[in-house]
C-alpha cells in the first residue's frame, strides 16, 4: 500500500529505524528502482532542549522498544517508564510535546531524504581494496608487487625525511558515518511501519539509521 503525497500528520520529518532488506520496486511507468525497506516503528518524544537551558534547540527522540531489564535505571526513569535501545537528537526550533509520537506518516511517496548509518566494518585492508590503488606491474624483474602501495616519499622528498599526513596506506575500513542524501520515497506502509527508500542505504541488515525529510 502507498500513501499519497500530502498525508503528512506528524510534527517533523525525522524518524529512526533498521534498515532490512532490498527489494525492486516497480512503478507505474515502467520503470523498476533497487530499493531498500526501512522498519521504522514508531518513535516517542522524551526530550526536548532549549536555548536557555542547553545552549541550543533540539528534540530528543527515542525507538526500539526493549525489556526494561536491558537499561539502567536512570535511563528507564528519563523515558517516563519506558525502555528504549537507542535515542537521537534532531536539531530543530519545533517544539513538539514530551511523549508526542512520530511515525512513518510523516513521510509521503516522492519526498527526497538523506539517511545515516555506521558502514559495514571490513578490517584492516590495503590500498588496493581501501584506496583503489591499481598496484605495480608483473614485469622487469618484478614480482609480488601486484598489490603493494609503492613509494610512501618518506626519504628526505617532499616531506622533509617523514611521512606526510594524510598518506593514504593501508588501514581499518569501513565502520564510518556514511550520509546518503537525495534517496526518494517509493512507499510508505503504515500499517508494518516501513518505508521503501530507491537506492541503498549505509550498513547491514539491523543497522540503527537515521532518516531526515
Amino acid at each position: 500500500m502507498c500513501v499519497p503525497p500530502g498525508t503528512n500528520h506528524n510534527i517533523m520529518k525525522f524518524i529512526l529505524g533498521t534498515k532490512g532488506k532490498m527489494v525492486t520496486v516497480f512503478t507505474e511507468d515502467g520503470r523498476a528502482y533497487a530499493a531498500t525497506v526501512i522498519t521504522a516503528a514508531p518513535n516517542t518524544v522524551t526530550q526536548i532542549k532549549t536555548t536557555e537551558k542547553e545552549g541550543y534547540q533540539a528534540v530528543q527522540l527515542a525507538a526500539l522498544e526493549t525489556k526494561p531489564s536491558r537499561v539502567s535505571k536512570p535511563q528507564l526513569g528519563h523515558a517516563k517508564g519506558k525502555a528504549f535501545k537507542v535515542f537521537k537528537e534532531l536539531r530543530t526550533t519545533e517544539t513538539p510535546e514530551v511523549g508526542s509520537v512520530v511515525d512513518v506518516t510523516t513521510f509521503a511517496v516522492g519526498d527526497k531524504v538523506e539517511v545515516s548509518a555506521i558502514s559495514k566494518g571490513k578490517g584492516f585492508q590495503g590500498v588496493v581494496k581501501r584506496h583503489g590503488f591499481h598496484g605495480g606491474p608483473r614485469s622487469h624483474g618484478q614480482k609480488h608487487s601486484e598489490r603493494s602501495p609503492g613509494s610512501i616519499g618518506g626519504s628526505g622528498g617532499r616531506a622533509g625525511g617523514r611521512v606526510a599526513k594524510g598518506m593514504r596506506m593501508a588501514g581499518r575500513m569501513g565502520s564510518d558515518r556514511v550520509t546518503v542524501r537525495n534517496l526518494a520515497v517509493l512507499q510508505v506502509h503504515p500499517e508494518s511501519g516501513e518505508l521503501v527508500l530507491a537506492g541503498a542505504v549505509p550498513g547491514r541488515k539491523g543497522t540503527v539509521v537515521e532518516i531526515r525529510g
